[in-house]
């Protein structure tokens, strides 16, 4: 077991890698960057750009007399678009700037925002406990219901309660969880309907001000709305996979083997089945963590206007930020690879006989 976590953590390292380098070339190779952005503001597309120079250049700023010359003649001189490309680092080969991101990133130096004037790490710290909130509370109740469900379903296979439960998780699955979401705006948060439920953030204006006990209510008040439109779409194919995955154990001899032993059901179920059909369904948890945590909570994070990191991504991009572009791909990555890894590992504490030192089950 050491050996294989040892070999799984030096894997980490040439992934990291390839999907750094990949991401880098592909954004590299987008048009409309940092300095072709700021360029287009001095040019007098947005009058905000001597601001967002000044104070953030330091020497290069320049005067306003300077702007509204560069504004009027639609030319810069190329001394300016230096201090620019210097401004964003584009002043030294893309090779080594890649190596450059590489180095710093060994000691979880992510720089800076080009817009926000704060470190990236900073940065993420300050969004990650709302898409964590939003993460953990959908992936607890999604498989909280699913499991539970899907043995249901496997163990009354053909039943009306079989084909009910289908029809109304595939209509779920149908549904966008961004349409999901503005429907329940409509309905529930003063849209069109009733206004029982916050439109805005995770928590109230005088959450501070209220006791313990009011401000662990306030904060679930909130949290209803989001992680609905978040998980009614994410029922369909767990639930699924927990039947078909039972079902298919259910089939096996030593099933039969079991029930004419005299043992009950129950036993079977849980006993027997249980250990094995579970394997399947760990397998697919950090997938879908991940996959809730950074993807499925991006529109969900603007609608309900909470500040996350799907909506810090969406921005970076929008922006070409490349440092928390970049930063936040690292951190997503190395948080996906180690739950990837703790998921194998839980394949031992439910079947002991994986074992992954000779990569075959004993």
């Amino acid at each position: 077991m050491i050996n294989y976590i040892g070999r799984r953590l030096l894997l980490l390292i040439p992934t990291l890698l390839g999907i750094l380098l990949l991401n880098f070339i592909i954004v590299q190779a987008a048009p409309g960057g940092p300095v072709e952005q700021m360029i287009a503001k001095l040019e007098g597309f947005d009058t905000s750009a001597t601001s967002r120079i000044g104070g953030s250049m330091g020497e290069t700023s320049l005067e306003a007399s300077q702007f509204n010359e560069y504004q009027g003649t639609r030319g810069l001189s190329p001394e300016l678009i230096a201090q620019i490309e210097k401004r964003y680092g584009f002043d030294r080969p893309a090779h080594e700037r890649f190596l450059k991101m590489l180095t710093e990133y060994l000691s979880f130096d992510l720089g800076q925002s080009f817009y926000r004037s704060i470190d990236v790490t900073d940065l993420i710290l300050e969004k990650l406990p709302v898409s964590i909130s939003l993460g953990l509370w959908s992936t607890l109740i999604v498989y909280l219901i699913s499991i539970p469900l899907g043995i249901v379903k496997a163990t009354r296979q053909g039943s009306r309660l079989d084909r009910l439960t289908s029809l109304i998780i595939t209509a779920g699955y149908a549904v966008p969880g961004f349409l999901m979401a503005m429907i329940l705006v409509v309905l529930f948060a003063g849209g069109s309907w009733w206004q029982w439920f916050p439109l805005r953030g995770l928590t109230s204006d005088n959450f501070d001000e209220l006791p313990l006990w009011q401000q662990m209510g306030d904060y679930l008040w909130h949290m209803v709305l989001p992680v609905t439109a978040m998980i009614i779409g994410s029922f369909a194919t767990l639930t699924l996979l927990t039947r078909n995955s039972f079902l298919e154990e259910i089939r096996r001899q030593y099933v039969i083997t079991a029930r004419a032993k005299g043992l009950n059901e129950r036993q079977i179920l849980f006993g027997h089945v249980f250990r094995n059909a579970m394997l399947l369904v760990i397998s697919s948890f950090p997938a879908a963590l991940i996959g809730i945590l950074f993807t499925n909570s991006l529109l969900i994070e603007i609608i309900f206007s909470l500040d996350g990191l799907g909506l810090l991504g969406f921005e970076a991009v929008i922006q070409r930020d490349y440092p928390v572009i970049f930063g936040t791909l690292y951190i997503f990555t190395l948080i996906g690879l180690i739950i990837k890894l703790i998921g194998d590992l839980t394949y031992v504490l439910v079947d002991p006989r994986i074992h992954f030192e000779s990569g075959a089950s004993r």
